[in-house]
């Protein structure tokens, strides 16, 4: 049964479910391992605990709301986002020129999405679900990814990026319609986060099968 609630609290069921493994906090906490990412979550009216598990880090929360500072942290910033899902039948999908990434892409990998932010990127991210790219000329010009998974049947397409140079040629596209196959293949659901402000980016993925599920918000902490 597909238990769409836990999509209210991402971070939290994934660290304390499916994705167990990678927790580093305790407790009232959980944590993702920093070299993966830097995504935590708290128990409500537990917030003050994050300042124990930031060592000097930044911490990225992505709740309903936004979360104010507890004490000895400080809101760097606050980013309104969309969540969506998939709705309806995913095809398999097979493309030539797509390709899977792996370890020896990494540095390209964290290159792309350094300079084009889809979101948080860590030395490992790479290794928190399959990524998929495609290379022009052997330059890695656009990738999309798995991340967080909140129950064994929902898995969030993440990750999606393209060098400014290679867009306008639906590579973006391609490659999320990869991930969501594959996805597809094992039983689960396709969801995702947009900014909400991304206007181009919230259109494409409606046109992928996504319909918006809830408004969320990321916060992002750093010490005070």
């Amino acid at each position: 049964m597909l238990k769409v609630e836990v999509l209210d609290r991402p971070v939290w069921h994934s660290l304390g479910g499916p994705q167990k493994v990678l927790d580093v906090g305790h407790g009232e906490v959980r944590r993702l391992d920093p070299a993966y990412g830097p995504f935590a979550a708290a128990l409500p009216g537990q917030e003050h605990s994050l300042a124990e598990h930031l060592a000097g880090a930044e911490i990225w929360l992505v709740e309903p709301e936004a979360v104010a500072a507890p004490f000895g942290l400080h809101v760097l910033k606050v980013a309104p986002l969309l969540q969506m899902i998939a709705d309806g039948p995913i095809e398999p999908y097979d493309d030539p020129e797509i390709i899977q990434l792996g370890e020896t892409d990494a540095a390209e990998m964290a290159e792309l999405a350094l300079a084009t932010e889809p979101g948080p990127w860590a030395a490992q991210t790479w290794r928190y679900g399959q990524f998929y790219g495609i290379r022009i000329n052997g330059r890695l010009a656009a990738m999309a990814g798995e991340r967080m998974r909140p129950a064994a049947n929902l898995a969030e397409v993440s990750g999606v990026c393209t060098w400014p140079e290679f867009r306008g040629r639906g590579l973006a596209a391609r490659l999320i319609r990869k991930v969501m196959a594959g996805m597809a293949a094992r039983g689960e659901v396709p969801y995702l986060h947009s900014y909400a402000s991304n206007a181009a980016a919230i259109r494409l993925y409606e046109s992928l099968g996504f319909r918006a599920r809830r408004p969320m918000v990321a916060t992002l902490l750093g010490p005070a």
